[in-house]
């Protein structure tokens, strides 16, 4: 279910679906680094300006799911302007600044990103650039990343599936909202 907050700024209504806390797993891949699954968990939040705040760690899982140690964080600023346009602007633990730009879908959640720029510090590995796509599929959050370095050519590198968290203020906000007069039963509910 996207919710749209009476408090977010109207550009950003396209982008409401990418509100709240995001957490799930997914697979990275890429030469000279070893293949591994991840955990992850994703963050958007809003203060009612023209942007929203963007969070992300991940950590590789063992096989038995644990966390091992910190993969990547990330955070950032989104934009989208009134042609569905959208901008990021993001800065990675490992040294690299970038600005994505791409579009939203025509009728779907679903966004394509390029990097623009990049900027690297001189102790982060090397990397020229990246390609994004995030959709929103049955309520779920799934992305996949590729990116290119001198060496490599633009290849996949990292994707997952995430889930919505559920807080427990988001529970209580649903059941103020029901309606007085539910079914006892639970039967009547479905007819």
């Amino acid at each position: 279910m996207i919710e749209i907050p009476s408090d977010l700024h109207k550009d950003l209504v396209p982008l409401a679906f990418l509100l709240g806390d995001w957490a799930g797993a997914g697979v990275h891949d890429f030469p000279g680094s070893q293949k591994c699954n991840f955990g992850q968990e994703v963050s958007f939040t809003h203060d009612g300006r023209d942007f929203l705040e963007y969070r992300s760690h991940t950590w590789v899982l063992d096989d038995e799911g644990n966390k091992v140690r910190p993969l990547e964080s990330e955070s950032g600023f989104w934009r989208i302007d009134a042609g569905r346009k959208v901008e990021v602007t993001m800065t990675r633990d490992d040294g690299v600044i970038e600005i994505w730009y791409g579009e939203m879908a025509d009728k779907k959640p679903q966004i394509d990103l390029v990097t623009d720029a990049v900027a690297r510090t001189a102790a982060s590995a090397p990397y020229t650039g990246g390609k994004r796509l995030y959709g929103y599929v049955k309520s779920d959050l799934m992305w996949v990343g590729e990116k290119q370095t001198p060496e490599v050519e633009l290849r996949p590198y990292m994707s997952a599936h995430l889930k919505k968290v559920v807080t427990p203020e988001d529970v209580e906000r649903w059941a103020k909202a029901l309606p007085d007069d539910l079914p006892d039963d639970g039967i009547a509910f479905f007819k």
